[in-house]
Protein backbone atom coordinates (compact mmCIF):
# COMPACT_ATOMS: atom_id res chain seq x y z
CA UNK A 1 0.00 0.00 0.00
CA UNK A 2 0.85 3.29 -0.89
CA UNK A 3 1.78 5.52 1.66
CA UNK A 4 0.38 9.03 0.04
CA UNK A 5 1.92 11.14 2.62
CA UNK A 6 5.52 9.94 2.30
CA UNK A 7 4.50 10.19 -1.92
CA UNK A 8 3.99 13.68 -1.88
CA UNK A 9 7.13 14.66 0.08
CA UNK A 10 9.21 13.43 -2.57
CA UNK A 11 6.96 15.17 -5.03
CA UNK A 12 7.75 18.28 -2.96
CA UNK A 13 11.36 17.64 -2.89
CA UNK A 14 11.68 16.57 -6.36
CA UNK A 15 9.64 19.61 -7.61
CA UNK A 16 12.33 21.83 -5.83
CA UNK A 17 15.47 19.78 -7.25
CA UNK A 18 14.21 20.53 -10.35
CA UNK A 19 14.31 24.27 -10.13
CA UNK A 20 17.53 24.07 -9.03
CA UNK A 21 16.64 24.85 -5.08
CA UNK A 22 18.63 21.84 -3.41
CA UNK A 23 19.32 23.30 0.04
CA UNK A 24 18.38 20.46 2.46
CA UNK A 25 17.90 23.40 4.77
CA UNK A 26 15.72 26.12 2.17
CA UNK A 27 13.31 23.29 1.14
CA UNK A 28 12.80 22.43 4.73
CA UNK A 29 11.80 26.18 5.63
CA UNK A 30 9.67 25.72 2.81
CA UNK A 31 7.74 23.06 3.36
CA UNK A 32 8.27 21.92 7.53
CA UNK A 33 9.50 18.24 5.71
CA UNK A 34 11.25 16.74 8.17
CA UNK A 35 15.27 17.52 7.78
CA UNK A 36 16.31 14.16 7.51
CA UNK A 37 13.57 13.28 4.98
CA UNK A 38 14.74 16.10 2.72
CA UNK A 39 18.49 14.45 3.12
CA UNK A 40 17.86 11.17 2.58
CA UNK A 41 15.71 11.88 -0.85
CA UNK A 42 18.42 14.79 -1.89
CA UNK A 43 20.79 11.93 -1.68
CA UNK A 44 18.76 9.89 -3.58
CA UNK A 45 18.48 12.01 -6.41
CA UNK A 46 22.40 12.53 -6.44
CA UNK A 47 22.72 9.01 -6.51
CA UNK A 48 19.99 7.59 -9.25
CA UNK A 49 18.04 10.87 -10.63
CA UNK A 50 15.15 9.79 -8.76
CA UNK A 51 13.09 9.92 -6.00
CA UNK A 52 10.37 6.53 -6.56
CA UNK A 53 10.52 3.85 -5.04
CA UNK A 54 12.01 0.56 -6.48
CA UNK A 55 9.68 -1.95 -7.91
CA UNK A 56 9.88 -5.69 -8.21
CA UNK A 57 7.29 -6.36 -10.32
CA UNK A 58 5.42 -5.39 -13.91
CA UNK A 59 6.62 -4.77 -17.15
CA UNK A 60 10.51 -3.09 -17.46
CA UNK A 61 10.89 -0.13 -19.01
CA UNK A 62 12.98 0.18 -21.80
CA UNK A 63 14.31 3.40 -20.30
CA UNK A 64 17.44 1.84 -18.58
CA UNK A 65 19.55 2.62 -15.57
CA UNK A 66 22.21 4.13 -18.21
CA UNK A 67 19.83 5.29 -20.34
CA UNK A 68 18.35 7.08 -17.58
CA UNK A 69 21.75 8.48 -16.42
CA UNK A 70 22.55 9.71 -19.69
CA UNK A 71 19.18 11.18 -20.80
CA UNK A 72 19.70 13.04 -17.47
CA UNK A 73 23.16 14.35 -18.43
CA UNK A 74 21.51 15.12 -21.83
CA UNK A 75 18.68 17.64 -20.57
CA UNK A 76 21.27 19.44 -18.18
CA UNK A 77 23.79 20.80 -20.80
CA UNK A 78 20.46 21.00 -23.63
CA UNK A 79 17.58 21.72 -21.85
CA UNK A 80 15.80 22.40 -24.88
CA UNK A 81 16.10 19.12 -26.66
CA UNK A 82 12.86 17.68 -27.72
CA UNK A 83 11.69 14.08 -27.21
CA UNK A 84 12.42 12.93 -30.65
CA UNK A 85 16.37 14.22 -29.98
CA UNK A 86 16.41 12.20 -27.05
CA UNK A 87 14.60 8.98 -28.84
CA UNK A 88 17.58 9.59 -31.43
CA UNK A 89 20.50 9.94 -28.58
CA UNK A 90 18.66 6.57 -27.16
CA UNK A 91 19.12 4.61 -30.87
CA UNK A 92 22.46 5.90 -31.70
CA UNK A 93 24.48 6.28 -28.22
CA UNK A 94 22.71 3.31 -26.72
CA UNK A 95 21.64 0.90 -29.35
CA UNK A 96 17.98 1.04 -27.58
CA UNK A 97 15.10 1.49 -29.76
CA UNK A 98 12.64 3.45 -27.69
CA UNK A 99 9.90 5.60 -29.08
CA UNK A 100 9.26 9.40 -28.42
CA UNK A 101 6.15 8.70 -26.80
CA UNK A 102 8.01 6.24 -24.61
CA UNK A 103 10.69 8.76 -24.20
CA UNK A 104 7.87 11.64 -22.90
CA UNK A 105 6.05 9.20 -20.64
CA UNK A 106 9.30 8.39 -18.83
CA UNK A 107 9.90 12.22 -18.75
CA UNK A 108 6.81 13.25 -17.32
CA UNK A 109 7.06 9.83 -14.28
CA UNK A 110 10.02 11.75 -13.55
CA UNK A 111 8.84 15.03 -12.68
CA UNK A 112 9.82 17.33 -16.01
CA UNK A 113 7.39 19.45 -17.62
CA UNK A 114 8.65 21.44 -21.18
CA UNK A 115 8.10 24.65 -19.78
CA UNK A 116 9.44 28.28 -21.35
CA UNK A 117 11.47 29.74 -18.75
CA UNK A 118 10.26 32.33 -16.79
CA UNK A 119 11.67 35.82 -17.81
CA UNK A 120 13.55 37.86 -15.08
CA UNK A 121 15.85 40.89 -15.57
CA UNK A 122 19.67 40.14 -15.69
CA UNK A 123 21.46 40.58 -12.36
CA UNK A 124 25.20 42.19 -13.04
CA UNK A 125 27.81 41.66 -11.12
CA UNK A 126 27.59 45.05 -8.97
CA UNK A 127 24.30 44.24 -8.31
CA UNK A 128 24.46 40.71 -6.87
CA UNK A 129 27.15 42.28 -4.38
CA UNK A 130 24.54 44.78 -3.43
CA UNK A 131 22.12 42.85 -2.87
CA UNK A 132 24.32 40.33 -0.70
CA UNK A 133 25.53 43.68 1.26
CA UNK A 134 21.84 44.59 1.54
CA UNK A 135 20.55 41.23 2.86
CA UNK A 136 23.32 41.03 5.56
CA UNK A 137 22.35 44.15 6.59
CA UNK A 138 18.83 43.78 6.80
CA UNK A 139 18.59 39.81 8.42
CA UNK A 140 17.25 41.27 11.73
CA UNK A 141 15.24 44.47 10.53
CA UNK A 142 12.07 44.78 11.88
CA UNK A 143 9.60 45.86 9.25
CA UNK A 144 6.75 46.83 11.32
CA UNK A 145 6.73 50.31 10.37
CA UNK A 146 7.60 49.88 6.75
CA UNK A 147 4.83 50.83 3.97
CA UNK A 148 6.14 48.50 0.98
CA UNK A 149 4.98 50.23 -2.39
CA UNK A 150 4.78 50.13 -5.80
CA UNK A 151 3.19 50.41 -8.86
CA UNK A 152 2.07 48.00 -11.57
CA UNK A 153 -0.42 47.87 -15.31
CA UNK A 154 -3.00 45.56 -15.23
CA UNK A 155 -4.18 44.45 -18.88
CA UNK A 156 -7.18 44.34 -20.07
CA UNK A 157 -7.90 40.85 -21.79
CA UNK A 158 -4.91 39.03 -19.74
CA UNK A 159 -4.65 35.72 -20.55
CA UNK A 160 -1.89 34.14 -17.99
CA UNK A 161 -4.77 31.79 -15.35
CA UNK A 162 -4.69 27.99 -16.41
CA UNK A 163 -8.37 26.51 -16.90
CA UNK A 164 -8.88 22.98 -16.38
CA UNK A 165 -10.14 21.26 -19.86
CA UNK A 166 -10.15 18.01 -21.58
CA UNK A 167 -7.81 16.99 -24.17
CA UNK A 168 -8.31 17.85 -27.78
CA UNK A 169 -10.75 20.78 -26.28
CA UNK A 170 -8.07 23.68 -24.99
CA UNK A 171 -10.50 26.49 -24.37
CA UNK A 172 -9.61 29.65 -26.84
CA UNK A 173 -9.76 33.24 -25.63
CA UNK A 174 -10.10 35.85 -28.41
CA UNK A 175 -8.00 38.67 -27.84
CA UNK A 176 -7.43 41.88 -29.43
CA UNK A 177 -4.39 43.07 -30.69
CA UNK A 178 -4.11 46.28 -28.80
CA UNK A 179 -4.78 45.61 -25.46
CA UNK A 180 -5.54 48.39 -23.37
CA UNK A 181 -3.78 48.76 -19.67
CA UNK A 182 -4.55 50.84 -16.51
CA UNK A 183 -2.06 51.25 -13.93
CA UNK A 184 -2.33 50.68 -10.32
CA UNK A 185 -0.02 52.53 -7.30
CA UNK A 186 -1.07 50.46 -3.69
CA UNK A 187 1.40 49.87 -0.41
CA UNK A 188 1.30 47.40 2.44
CA UNK A 189 1.87 47.27 5.74
CA UNK A 190 1.96 44.37 8.77
CA UNK A 191 -1.23 45.94 10.04
CA UNK A 192 -3.14 47.48 6.53
CA UNK A 193 -2.58 48.69 3.30
CA UNK A 194 -3.61 51.69 1.30
CA UNK A 195 -6.33 52.67 -1.25
CA UNK A 196 -5.25 51.12 -4.42
CA UNK A 197 -5.26 54.19 -7.13
CA UNK A 198 -5.74 53.75 -10.52
CA UNK A 199 -4.92 55.74 -13.14
CA UNK A 200 -4.43 55.86 -17.30
CA UNK A 201 -2.36 59.09 -17.25
CA UNK A 202 1.45 58.73 -17.94
CA UNK A 203 3.43 58.66 -14.35
CA UNK A 204 6.34 61.21 -14.00
CA UNK A 205 7.97 62.65 -10.66
CA UNK A 206 5.20 65.17 -10.45
CA UNK A 207 2.06 63.17 -11.07
CA UNK A 208 4.16 60.28 -8.59
CA UNK A 209 4.29 63.07 -5.69
CA UNK A 210 0.66 63.88 -6.34
CA UNK A 211 -0.22 59.89 -5.42
CA UNK A 212 2.03 59.73 -2.45
CA UNK A 213 0.68 63.09 -0.98
CA UNK A 214 -3.24 61.97 -2.02
CA UNK A 215 -2.90 58.50 -1.17
CA UNK A 216 -0.35 58.18 0.80
CA UNK A 217 -0.12 60.70 3.40
CA UNK A 218 -3.57 60.47 4.61
CA UNK A 219 -3.16 57.13 6.04
CA UNK A 220 0.34 56.26 6.97
CA UNK A 221 0.57 57.34 10.15
CA UNK A 222 -2.75 55.25 11.43
CA UNK A 223 -1.26 52.23 9.31
CA UNK A 224 2.01 52.48 11.06
CA UNK A 225 2.24 55.36 13.51
CA UNK A 226 4.82 57.80 13.77
CA UNK A 227 8.31 56.91 12.43
CA UNK A 228 6.83 55.60 9.47
CA UNK A 229 9.40 54.23 6.45
CA UNK A 230 8.62 54.45 3.28
CA UNK A 231 9.70 51.42 0.53
CA UNK A 232 9.88 51.99 -3.00
CA UNK A 233 12.37 50.73 -5.78
CA UNK A 234 14.86 52.59 -7.80
CA UNK A 235 12.56 53.56 -10.53
CA UNK A 236 13.51 57.27 -11.62
CA UNK A 237 10.40 58.70 -10.91
CA UNK A 238 10.62 58.09 -7.53
CA UNK A 239 14.06 59.33 -7.26
CA UNK A 240 13.84 62.21 -9.04
CA UNK A 241 14.33 65.81 -8.17
CA UNK A 242 10.87 66.63 -6.96
CA UNK A 243 10.24 63.30 -4.90
CA UNK A 244 13.38 64.00 -2.92
CA UNK A 245 12.51 67.55 -2.51
CA UNK A 246 9.19 65.95 -1.47
CA UNK A 247 10.69 63.43 1.05
CA UNK A 248 12.62 66.04 2.70
CA UNK A 249 9.69 68.42 3.20
CA UNK A 250 7.61 66.00 4.97
CA UNK A 251 10.50 64.40 6.87
CA UNK A 252 9.70 61.07 5.13
CA UNK A 253 12.28 58.07 5.69
CA UNK A 254 12.66 56.16 2.52
CA UNK A 255 14.45 52.46 2.80
CA UNK A 256 17.42 51.90 0.80
CA UNK A 257 16.44 49.31 -1.53
CA UNK A 258 19.12 47.57 -4.16
CA UNK A 259 18.46 47.16 -7.53
CA UNK A 260 16.91 45.10 -10.05
CA UNK A 261 15.63 43.23 -6.66
CA UNK A 262 11.32 42.94 -7.27
CA UNK A 263 12.05 39.56 -5.59
CA UNK A 264 12.66 41.12 -2.53
CA UNK A 265 9.71 42.69 -2.69
CA UNK A 266 6.58 41.26 -1.03
CA UNK A 267 4.46 43.54 -3.15
CA UNK A 268 5.04 41.94 -6.21
CA UNK A 269 3.35 38.81 -4.37
CA UNK A 270 0.23 40.84 -3.58
CA UNK A 271 0.21 42.55 -7.37
CA UNK A 272 0.43 38.47 -8.73
CA UNK A 273 -2.16 37.78 -6.71
CA UNK A 274 -4.65 40.53 -7.77
CA UNK A 275 -4.14 40.31 -11.21
CA UNK A 276 -4.73 36.59 -11.37
CA UNK A 277 -8.20 36.98 -9.34
CA UNK A 278 -8.93 39.99 -11.82
CA UNK A 279 -8.72 37.24 -14.54
CA UNK A 280 -10.59 34.67 -13.43
CA UNK A 281 -13.10 38.01 -13.53
CA UNK A 282 -13.15 38.25 -17.14
CA UNK A 283 -13.65 42.08 -17.49
CA UNK A 284 -14.85 43.42 -20.33
CA UNK A 285 -13.91 46.91 -20.24
CA UNK A 286 -11.93 49.44 -18.82
CA UNK A 287 -14.38 50.68 -16.68
CA UNK A 288 -14.87 47.14 -15.27
CA UNK A 289 -11.22 46.52 -15.15
CA UNK A 290 -10.55 49.19 -12.66
CA UNK A 291 -13.91 47.91 -10.89
CA UNK A 292 -12.31 44.43 -10.28
CA UNK A 293 -9.09 46.07 -9.65
CA UNK A 294 -9.95 47.20 -6.10
CA UNK A 295 -12.16 44.80 -5.03
CA UNK A 296 -9.59 42.36 -5.11
CA UNK A 297 -7.00 44.86 -3.80
CA UNK A 298 -9.58 44.90 -0.59
CA UNK A 299 -10.35 41.28 -0.68
CA UNK A 300 -6.89 40.39 0.12
CA UNK A 301 -6.50 38.56 3.21
CA UNK A 302 -4.52 40.93 5.90
CA UNK A 303 -3.03 37.71 7.43
CA UNK A 304 -1.15 37.08 3.91
CA UNK A 305 -0.07 40.85 3.74
CA UNK A 306 1.17 39.98 6.84
CA UNK A 307 3.25 36.50 5.96
CA UNK A 308 4.66 37.97 2.78
CA UNK A 309 5.72 40.80 4.85
CA UNK A 310 7.20 38.39 7.87
CA UNK A 311 8.98 36.34 5.31
CA UNK A 312 11.36 39.16 4.76
CA UNK A 313 13.95 37.55 6.78
CA UNK A 314 13.95 34.39 5.19
CA UNK A 315 14.24 36.18 1.93
CA UNK A 316 17.17 37.89 3.29
CA UNK A 317 18.80 34.25 4.28
CA UNK A 318 17.83 33.04 0.63
CA UNK A 319 20.03 36.10 -1.15
CA UNK A 320 22.68 34.81 0.86
CA UNK A 321 22.38 31.06 0.22
CA UNK A 322 21.75 31.93 -3.38
CA UNK A 323 24.87 34.21 -3.30
CA UNK A 324 22.93 37.23 -4.44
CA UNK A 325 21.47 35.70 -7.42
CA UNK A 326 17.69 35.24 -7.83
CA UNK A 327 15.55 33.76 -5.26
CA UNK A 328 12.07 31.75 -5.79
CA UNK A 329 9.93 34.38 -4.51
Amino acid sequence: MVNTKLETQRKTILHFWLNDIRSAKEIHQRTKIPLRTIERNLQKLRETGTVERKHSSGRPSKVTQTLARSLGQHIRHNSASTTRQLSLLAREKHDIPVSHTSIWRYMKKKGYKSSIPLGTPMLTSRHIETRKAWAQAHMNTNWGKTIFTDETAFDLFRNKVSRWHKDGNRPIRRLPKVRQKVMAWGGISLKGRTPLFCFTDIMDGPYYVNILQTQLLPVAKNLCGRGWRLQQDNDPKHTSRVAKEFFAQNKIQVVEWPSNSPDLNPIENVWNIVKNNVEKRMPQNVDELKQFMVEEWEKIPQETIKNLINSMKNRCELILENNGDRIGY
